[in-house]
């Protein structure tokens, strides 16, 4: 990916002055420490090959902040999503409780009926089952579910760590129960312990449906030359179904959605579409490669975040197809340029030079800045939870120089951070939200949009808009005393 220099426009940031603060960061550790952590976190400078950040390493107890299991990445981000499928949490009734509806993953159907994404099943290990193991009752668990729901049309297994530490094949009686029920059971080795983070739930999920799922199936429809799929796109607060409708104003046709509001059938045959839009790269690029090699499926990232990406990403996906999509992009923005431009008009004055600082995981850290600079604001610093080094590569283009990039900040590195740029919002995730609420800095929920949303394309920029709005500008701050 080409790199560009972008203007730096921030008063009183520089590079010198955030390695400065690098390096008074690092000071608050031990040496040991010190030198572990060193690599995650720099100034950034796009043509400097000496800003790489470290990424994808094992998180370090009061060094490197607590981040999402393989579980995690599987059940929460790919699988819990697909609206007509039963996923099993497979071990102890914590995790799959502890995972149950926190994402806001909306879909469209009958909970209980033809929807089941938002309901809990799992196998409940008690002791007896650990000792003995679970494989029986995870077969009469899923005769039971599609017994009770007979529309669902298939069932995802998501192992928990106990289940690879005692050893269920849960690979063998999901081609048992399969073939009994005649409907599609699909195993997930994603036992939380491994690898270093979510990102490995995400992986190893694209490997199941890789090796289960994709080419099993064929839409019922012929396909068409502007038949196309989203992929990595969770519905959260209704981001997928905004997306959708603009990319049908431009003349496609959206075949499946990976994984929000998705359906298995549909997911099972998108090996027939002509694109795949990748909206977070980091949870199914493995996905889009793969139908790549293999069907010869080309796919391309996009991002609907605020009306200037939105126009970039319309013109790049209408440059795949022909004349009459590349018109309808440009109709499409001339629609949408007025209403847009009323809501920067509404709210760019309260928010003008606003500071940004961001910590949140998928694409967020890199997939938003180009919305808040629609309204005027900075993004000062971003990192991720779960990156690897090719997202930070797609980052260091999109921040201005001499802004910090991180990679899995600690609590104290977020407060040293925090008092040294002041920004005036934070976007973050849950285990963030309280504290920096009480320190006085405005917060937005930036892994579910704060039981808001869309966020995504024309739809959603007006809420997102005035969701910064409301947490920057809300009088509540000025009862609150920093402690800075």
């Amino acid at each position: 990916m080409e790199k560009t220099n972008k203007n730096n426009p921030l008063d009183g940031i520089t590079k010198e002055g955030t390695q400065e603060l690098v390096e008074k960061t690092l000071d608050l550790y031990p040496e040991k420490a010190r030198g572990k952590r060193a690599p995650h976190m720099s100034a950034n400078d796009p043509e400097d090959s000496g800003c790489a950040i470290r990424s994808n390493r094992k998180t370090i107890p009061g060094v490197m902040s607590a981040r999402g299991c393989a579980y995690a990445g599987a059940k929460g981000v790919v699988w819990g999503p697909i609206r007509d499928m039963v996923h099993v949490s497979h071990g102890p009734i914590g995790c799959g409780y502890y995972s149950w509806g926190t994402r806001r993953n909306l879909v469209d159907g009958i909970t209980g009926v033809d929807v089941f994404s938002a309901m809990q099943f799992t196998s409940d290990f008690q002791e007896k089952d650990i000792v003995y193991g679970g494989d029986k009752k995870l077969e009469v668990l899923c005769r039971e579910a599609k017994e009770l729901f007979p529309l669902a049309k298939g069932i995802s297994v998501l192992s928990e760590c106990p289940v690879g530490l005692i050893g269920d094949d849960i690979n063998a009686v999901a081609k048992k129960s399969s073939e009994e029920l005649d409907v599609p059971v699909v195993p997930c080795n994603c036992e939380g312990f491994r690898g270093v983070s979510q990102s490995l739930g995400h992986h190893i999920s694209n490997d199941t449906i890789r090796d289960h799922v994709i080419g099993t199936r064929e839409f019922s429809e012929p396909i068409g030359e502007y038949d196309v799929a989203i992929i990595g796109d969770y519905n959260i607060g209704g981001d997928a179904w905004a997306s959708k409708k603009v990319l049908e104003e431009l003349g496609l046709k959206v075949k499946a959605i990976w994984t929000g509001d998705g359906q298995i059938e549909h997911i099972a045959a998108t090996h027939q579409v002509k694109l795949n839009l990748v909206h977070c790269y980091r949870s199914m690029n493995y996905m889009a490669k793969y139908m790549e090699e293999t069907y010869g499926i080309p796919w391309m990232e996009f991002n609907f975040f605020g009306p200037t990406k939105i126009a970039e990403s319309l013109r790049a996906i209408a440059a795949r197809f022909d004349e009459k999509v590349q018109e309808n992009a440009e109709k499409i923005i001339v629609k949408y340029a007025e209403p847009m431009q009323k809501v920067i008009d509404e709210y760019r004055p309260r928010l003008e030079g606003k500071r940004v600082l961001l910590f949140v995981g998928g694409l967020r850290p890199r997939h938003t800045i180009g919305a808040y600079e629609d309204l005027g604001m900075k993004v000062v610093a971003t990192g991720y939870e779960f990156a690897h080094n090719d997202d930070y590569e797609r980052t260091y283009p999109e921040m201005d120089n001499g802004t910090l990039v991180f990679d899995d900040a600690s609590e104290i590195e977020l407060e040293k951070w925090i008092e040294d740029f002041r920004p005036d919002l934070v976007g973050s995730g849950i285990k963030e939200k309280y504290p920096m609420q009480k320190a006085g800095v405005p917060f937005r929920q930036m892994h579910s949009w704060d039981y808001s949303g869309p966020y995504h394309a024309y739809d959603g920029f007006p809420i997102f808009a005035r969701d910064m709005d409301m947490a920057i500008n809300s009088p509540t701050w000025g009862l609150v005393k920093a402690p800075f």
